[in-house]
């Protein structure tokens, strides 16, 4: 018996049996799901024959882009040789091996070690555990707080769901567990006051946390957590002052500090990570995504020499694991990835040929009635969505016009991402000049057709 395969029978078949993420499932079944059925470069295709430039790296993480058979071939020949064995009961196996001392080599010099997970979500929740027993260890007990930002997202499990800042998650499920903090976030546009330079507004949105530190007492305090770039809080990207005022804060108050790379590693922001690019020495550097470019779900926790040393030293047995940690298959396909990266200079280019072609197309789109600005570092930016470019205000019901925008961005072909009133996107490492023009030329259709929408609505004049 075949399985059906025409559009209509298809979404039947999904809205009756799948539960799909951050998705109002009944809205979504009156709809009906875009059913992707191949996939190739920077292009999908879906099951009505439609191109689609993916200007999101799947979900930031498709790094070399879709079709590597490379990546195909090891995750073929790992499955034929040793498709699973666990890294618990004094075992190992050597894509755990080689991998681990790929990444030692890859990440700045503090890191010497990985624990590895199945992905962005499960390194967080490591990073909890990780992070309280070292102080435990220490004679610390009472360092348990983890400090994070609002607007942050570090993943969907109650403890990674719980680091982030999203206020619509933390509404369901009695979010967020105890002992986890939030403080402001380096959002410019969004949240500087009248006549404040981005200068100060760096600083002064950094030295909230020297403020919560002395509210809440340092001797309580164990990390702070934050992604060099904010993501899926909409690409925020900080003031130049902002990292080093956090740099010298954690180092003074025996903070420890982790990098959330999920999205920002693996070559997104122009250099193999995104604290390299900002000039911060993170003590712990989680990472996923970018890592397998999404082939394989696979995700690790780097932890600096100086925290790894206590752990092992003194610490006995880490109660903590999953079934999947170091999975052989995963770390074939990351291997694999991390030979197509170094072999095309991967990072390099985005530092020197995609990223600044990129740039330069994308923030002329801020000239546009409807952006108030276009950021842009690497091969990940923003459009801020304004009906006020001038007085930096927002449109009423915030979000409702950026879910517009992103609906006509997919009739036009292009995925892009909606948080707020902002449009992001992220495309995969690879992508050609002449897709970075397509590209640009969608999103900017898009910003016409969402202007006319919202004339004729009498949302802007």
């Amino acid at each position: 018996m075949s399985f059906p395969s025409s559009t209509a029978e298809l979404r039947a078949l999904d809205a009756a049996h799948h539960l799909h993420p951050f998705s109002d499932t009944k809205s979504l079944n009156a709809e009906g799901a875009r059913v992707i059925v191949k996939a190739e470069g920077v292009w999908l295709t879906d099951s009505e024959g439609n191109r689609i430039l993916d200007g999101m790296s799947g979900l930031w993480c498709v790094n070399v882009g879709y079709g590597r058979q490379e990546i195909v071939e090891a995750v073929r020949a790992q499955m034929s040789e040793l498709p699973y064995y666990n890294t618990f009961f004094k075992t190992t196996h050597k894509p755990a091996i080689e991998l681990a001392t790929r990444l030692a080599e890859l990440t700045p010099p503090q890191f010497s070690r990985v624990f590895f997970t199945g992905s962005g979500s499960e390194s967080n929740d490591t990073v909890i555990r990780l992070v309280r027993r070292y102080f435990d260890i220490k004679e610390q007990p009472h360092k348990k707080i983890i400090i994070s930002r609002r607007n942050a997202y570090h993943g969907s499990t109650v403890g990674a769901a719980s680091l982030g800042g999203m206020a619509p998650m933390h509404a369901q499920g009695d979010l967020p567990i105890p002992g986890i903090v939030h403080i402001a976030q380096p959002y410019f546009w969004g949240e500087a006051r009248q006549g404040e330079t981005p200068e100060e507004f760096g600083l002064r949105t950094a030295k909230a946390l020297e403020s919560t530190i002395d509210a809440l007492g340092e001797d309580r305090i164990a990390a702070f957590i934050a992604e060099p770039i904010q993501g899926a809080g909409g690409v925020i990207i900080p003031p130049a002052t902002y990292w080093p005022e956090i740099a010298r804060i954690c180092r003074e108050r025996d903070i420890l500090f982790i990098s959330d790379e999920v999205i920002c590693g693996f070559g997104r922001t122009g250099k193999w990570f995104g604290c390299e690019t900002f000039g911060t020495q993170p003590d712990i550097l989680v990472m996923a995504k970018g890592i397998t470019s999404g082939y394989m779900p696979l995700g690790g926790v780097m932890v600096a020499d100086r925290v790894a040393d206590v752990l092992i030293e003194h610490g006995g047995d880490f109660n903590h694991g999953y079934t999947y940690s170091g999975h052989p298959a995963a770390c074939a396909a990351a291997l694999a990835n991390l030979d197509i990266m170094q072999s095309e200079g991967l990072v390099e280019r985005v530092a020197n040929d995609a990223g600044p072609y990129l740039a330069a197309r994308w923030r002329a789109l801020a000239e546009h009635p409807l952006v108030g600005e276009a950021p842009m570092m690497g091969l990940v930016g923003a459009l801020e969505l304004t009906p006020d470019k001038a007085g930096r205000t927002r449109f009423p019901d915030v979000g409702q016009v950026g879910t517009l925008a992103r609906d006509f961005s997919f009739k036009n072909g292009l995925v892009m991402r909606a948080v707020r009133d902002r449009l992001i996107i992220a495309p995969p490492l690879t992508i050609s000049h002449g897709e970075i023009d397509e590209l640009v030329a969608r999103a900017r259709k898009t910003l016409d057709d969402t202007w006319g929408e919202l004339s004729r609505r009498g949302w802007v004049r």
